[in-house]
């Protein structure tokens, strides 16, 4: 592709930093790079026509993480990194709410809970007996308990009676949120560029040469806000982990409001509105879900149908509205990667699966990081 004078002069010429990926991570860190620099000139380079990682993708749980999950972390990391861990999210919630406000995210405070299958008897003797361990854990930060028992009045099928509730957590609309973001980067003389994506680059004494599929230029820092896709970049540490969703039609007589997790985490459902959107099962095919490809397959939404039809909607007949993917970044633990890769280059990364909470703080640190 040839460029003109005017673009080369107006979007290429005089570049002080390229952002690589418009999802949350990637709006966050243009907006701060705009706060901590306000005469910059700051580019947004984003390979599809929207974020292709999982930004618009996800299922929109404002949340920090379920009893089943950390308990989990618990056993994986030390006490300190995981209260850690939970605290970034939380901060990262609170900024997400104070930076977009709760109107533009359709904010709904219904609280989070996660329910155990009859047959799960481990984890829900677990949970139980080791809830009033984690809610010392975390009185400190939250000022009550976090976790506590109820009665299921969802009527679930084939699961216990009892539920663990958490107050702390909602749920938001993802587009709505990215739209109030993109609006804020508009506002700031921030430009944005879809359908452009990164091949490679090259550091020089000075700068980076950033390499496109039909040209390059060259910019003073480069920030890479890829997530899902580091590795294609050469990050090491961070794999791709697919996540598959469906959501149904509006449902008559839907009595369900609030976030819903299963099996540890890997099974996950809302509603949105009357309908159920519900993902998950990642863990029926480890291998096979690691991948970039944006796709869906016959195993994991067959079992995402059965479950909806024998466990959340067991008294509800459901037709499926749509089915869609996105990509999220994993690693061998939860902790993301900020950091720089060369004098001039720079990655935000490895957000585990809980952008909505962490997107924004990563992107603040990557940005004063810069």
């Amino acid at each position: 592709m040839q460029l003109s004078y005017w673009e080369v002069k107006n979007w290429f010429t005089g570049v002080d930093y390229t952002v690589i990926g418009s999802g949350i991570v990637g709006l966050n860190t243009a907006l701060r790079l705009r706060e901590r620099f306000p005469k910059s000139r700051i580019l947004i380079l984003e390979k599809g026509a929207l974020p292709q990682g999982a930004s618009t993708k996800n299922a929109g749980f404002a949340c920090f993480g379920s009893l089943s999950e950390i308990i989990e972390d618990l056993k994986n990391h030390s006490e300190d990194d995981v209260l850690h861990l939970i605290e970034k999210r939380w901060k990262g919630l609170g900024l997400l709410r104070k930076r977009v406000g709760d109107a533009a995210l359709d904010y709904r405070p219904y609280g989070g809970y996660e329910l155990f299958l009859k047959q799960d008897e481990s984890t829900y003797a677990e949970c139980r007996a080791k809830m009033p361990f984690v809610n010392d854990l975390l009185r400190p930060m939250f000022k009550s308990d976090v976790y506590n028992l109820q009665t299921d009045r969802f009527n679930f099928g084939k699961t216990r009676e009892q539920l663990v509730f958490n107050p702390f957590e909602g749920q938001i609309d993802s587009g709505m949120m990215m739209q109030a973001l993109l609006k804020q980067v508009a506002a700031a003389d921030i430009q944005l560029l879809n359908s452009q994506e990164l091949i490679g680059y090259e550091t020089l004494q000075d700068g980076v040469v950033v390499q496109l599929k039909d040209f390059s230029f060259t910019t003073r820092k480069l920030v890479l806000a890829t997530n899902g896709f580091a590795a294609q970049q050469g990050i090491s540490g961070v794999v791709p982990a697919r996540a598959q969703v469906l959501i149904t039609e509006p449902i008559p007589n839907l009595d369900l409001k609030g976030t819903f997790h299963l099996d540890k985490g890997y099974y996950y459902f809302r509603n949105v509105g009357d309908r159920i959107l519900f993902g998950g099962a990642r863990n029926l095919d480890f291998v096979g879900e690691t991948t970039t490809t944006l796709a869906n397959t016959k195993i994991i939404q067959d079992q995402l149908e059965l479950m909806l039809k024998e466990v959340i909607l067991p008294q509800h007949k459901f037709t499926i509205a749509q089915r869609w993917s996105g990509i999220m970044g994993m690693g061998p633990d939860k902790n993301p990667i900020v950091q720089s890769l060369s004098d001039h280059v720079y990655c935000g990364v490895k957000l585990s699966g809980i952008g909505i909470a962490i997107g924004g703080l990563i992107g603040q640190e990557l940005a004063d990081l810069v």
